[in-house]
């Protein structure tokens, strides 16, 4: 099978999955991992992997299928980020969707959907492992089961709903309000691309979260 995997930051903490995944199916399958949509060329399988950019029916047309990881219980939770704000809200458990991309954001046709539980005290790291594990395990079902999946449409009893995207702003921490009020705030943070922070007196310091189990 000829596969693209379209993931447009090389900063992603993803890309070392991907990677990974890539080398775990080297055997068997082509597979290619691009950065622009401007290098896509053809394929059986396009797989959209924490791509910020909208594919075009003309793009997805040179595939089979192009499908799209999503981490919400569709259509709950469109948009961006949707299991940081989930998290943040007091989530323990994200919905991972594996769907097919269409012109409309996370609005396809359902491929299948895996529960996933988070510790409450797991930080961003420890996060992203369980959530890009499973990521990986959706790529490998979309592959073994391409020619026998039927999938199905979203819910349209559901009104879906809708994540704002997160700016780095939203990263700021209340010196007001308690750390424990703020913890799912601090732990989502990715400390080298969104860090936490506050200011004091005119002031930014950046926080930093480590867990140290004895």
């Amino acid at each position: 099978m000829k596969i693209t995997i379209l993931s447009d930051s090389e900063n992603h903490p993803v890309n070392r999955w991907l990677i990974k995944w890539q080398e775990k199916h080297k055997n068997k399958h082509e597979i290619v991992i691009c950065r622009k949509k401007e290098d896509l060329v053809s394929g059986d399988l396009l797989f959209l992997i924490s791509c910020s950019v909208l594919i075009p029916a003309e793009e997805r047309r040179k595939y089979k299928k192009t499908l799209v990881i999503h981490a919400s219980d569709l259509p709950l939770g469109r948009g961006w980020n949707p299991h940081v704000w989930s998290i943040i809200n007091g989530a323990d458990q994200i919905t991972l969707s594996l769907l097919e991309a269409e012109d409309l954001f996370d609005s396809g046709a359902i491929w299948k959907k895996l529960h996933i539980s988070v510790p409450p005290t797991a930080l961003y790291d420890e996060i992203n492992q369980i959530l890009f594990d499973a990521e990986m395990d959706l790529m490998d079902f979309a592959v073994e089961h391409f020619e026998a999946v039927k999938p199905y449409q979203q819910n349209a009893d559901i009104a879906p709903t809708y994540c704002p995207k997160r700016y780095p702003s939203d990263s700021e921490v209340d010196i007001h309000k308690s750390l424990n009020e703020q913890f799912n705030l601090v732990r989502v943070c990715d400390p080298e691309r969104f860090p936490a922070f506050f200011y004091k007196d005119g002031r930014k310091f950046i926080l930093r979260i480590e867990a140290v189990d004895d």
